[in-house]
């Protein structure tokens, strides 16, 4: 196998070598040549602020509020949570730049060839589920906007599965939109992301500025008390938020090498996230908490409806606003859907069998997934969203992370050997192209963290003392539990048990 060449901090591989081909490789999952490694700092800042703009991410926010926080209580809980997940968001996104290559590609270092199919399909199936969520809401968004311009009683149509037709309608034309901007590549993503980021920042501030006026002002947005106060209550909701919140991105923290990986050096992508995620989500936390706390002000507090900017923007008596506000949720869906829930998936699958599925056919095998597992389900409640959803997902991607981040910054000092990572004859395949170290500390690291996950009664799909009862008083700690288990245990395999094949 020929050696990687290397510019600065950056590894290529030999000019004038063919690329790696046969069972695991296809020119989706090749490395990036340094050339074409161009993103910028703004680029990934823009990235970042078109996708923490949406609908979703407004609703942790105001999902935080309609549980009981005030608006000091929310922002805080957020604020520490993108804090937190930026550490493995930049110790992941470090093997991007430096060697060009997807999330998928990165694991089969730590799990194998073969094995680094396990967080992949992981990982492929969260998108999948986070891309039906985007898109039903974007296709709620139609719905209200053609309902106000084309008045018909759209919303007493005949119902399919408990909603009106029109409805399914519009989410399926969303739905061809999304696949047809994502069928013309990363490029197109890019530039996409550039225009749409400040077009949804001020969007949302628009919507602010009307709730103020609505509610006579800033003083009733920032007055709504908390229900909680600042003892044991708070705390029994704070700390199972904070994971929640930290899981909202677990997803991105794994798979955020597919965008470093066109990264221009580790600085660009280290302040572009740095400065678009932390800031950007508390900033846009607060615009929701605060639109929020007044519309409770206004339209009293035991409407759950208020908790979502769609069914929110649908109460204004201006048409004109009321268009402004729904094109503004479906560019800010647009955006974070693509960037963030089709991308990853589309890597994912093409890592299953490279030589048959490509970026596009991954990108279309996503979309079908993220309608079938019934999207409007999981974005139902605050409790079913924030604790089931959110917190199982950033358990069981809390463990990955972790051994990915044992592998590539312990293990191997961020030394990788490029053109192995595609060879079931170099020191990645393991055992049979698996390493079962890795699989260990992903099945104790997601046992540990989900496996005492517990519902009130009525109120999701678990058990009331949890599934694993003696593990409940885990499950508030969920992404952290995994994450520090799963790094533990792959070190402490990995040092006693040490393949050949890990030598660097």
């Amino acid at each position: 196998m020929a050696i990687a060449e290397t510019a600065g901090d950056r590894v290529d591989l030999p000019a004038g070598a063919a690329p790696p081909a046969g069972t695991y490789a296809n020119p989706d999952l090749l490395p990036v040549p340094v050339a074409r490694r161009t993103w910028t700092t703004y680029n990934f800042a823009a990235l970042w602020v078109g996708m923490a703009h949406n609908v979703t991410s407004w609703t942790l926010a105001s999902g935080l509020v309609a549980l009981g926080m005030d608006w000091k209580q929310a922002v805080l809980t957020i604020a520490l949570a993108n804090v937190i997940v930026l550490a493995p968001m930049l110790l992941v996104g470090h093997a991007g730049p430096k060697y060009g290559i997807p999330f998928p590609v990165l694991a089969r270092a730590a799990f194998g060839l073969r094995g680094a199919n396990l967080p992949a399909v992981v990982r492929a199936a969260v998108a999948c589920a986070w891309f039906g969520i985007q898109t039903w809401i974007g296709g709620q968004g139609i719905f209200v906007l053609l309902d106000r311009v084309m008045p018909g009683n759209w919303a007493g149509a005949a119902r399919i599965g408990a909603y009106p037709w029109p409805l399914w309608l519009c989410f399926g034309l969303f739905w061809l939109l999304e696949l047809a901007i994502i069928a013309r590549g990363m490029e197109t993503l890019r530039r996409f992301e550039n225009w749409a980021a400040p077009f949804v920042l001020v969007g949302a501030v628009a919507l602010l500025v009307w709730m103020s006026v609505k509610a006579g002002g800033f003083g009733p947005l920032l007055d709504q008390p908390s229900r909680l106060g600042w003892g044991h209550h708070f705390w029994k909701v704070f700390f199972p938020a904070l994971m929640g919140m930290i899981g909202y991105w677990s997803t991105l923290s794994l798979n955020i090498p597919d965008f470093t990986r066109f990264g221009a050096g580790q600085r660009a992508q280290t302040r572009g996230q740095a400065l678009g995620l932390p800031t950007t989500m508390t900033a846009f936390a607060l615009l929701s908490v605060l639109v929020t706390s007044g519309a409770q002000a206004v339209y009293g507090g035991g409407d759950a409806t208020l908790w979502d900017p769609v069914a929110l923007s649908a109460r204004s008596s201006s048409d004109l606003g009321l268009l402004y506000a729904l094109v503004t949720v479906l560019i800010a869906t647009l955006s974070v859907n693509l960037a963030a829930n089709v991308v990853s998936p589309a890597y994912d699958l093409s890592h299953l069998a490279p030589r048959f599925i490509t970026f596009r056919t991954g990108a279309l095998i996503t979309g079908v997934v993220g309608v079938v597992i019934f999207p409007w389900k999981l974005i139902s409640s605050p409790e079913i969203y924030i604790y089931t959803w959110l917190g199982v997902v950033g358990g069981v991607l809390g463990t990955v992370a972790g051994v990915l981040i044992a592998d590539y910054w312990v293990i191997r000092r961020t030394t990788l050997h490029l053109g192995e990572l595609y060879d079931p004859a170099g020191r990645y395949w393991y055992d049979g192209g698996w390493n079962w170290r890795a699989v260990a500390a992903f099945v104790v690291g997601g046992l540990l963290a989900v496996g005492g996950s517990s519902s009130a009664a009525g109120e999701g799909p678990f058990p009331r003392h949890g599934l694993i009862p003696f593990l409940e008083p885990l499950a508030d700690y969920g992404w952290a539990v995994g994450l520090a288990a799963a790094f533990v245990v792959y070190l402490t395999l990995m040092r006693i048990a040490r393949p050949r094949e890990a030598a660097v």
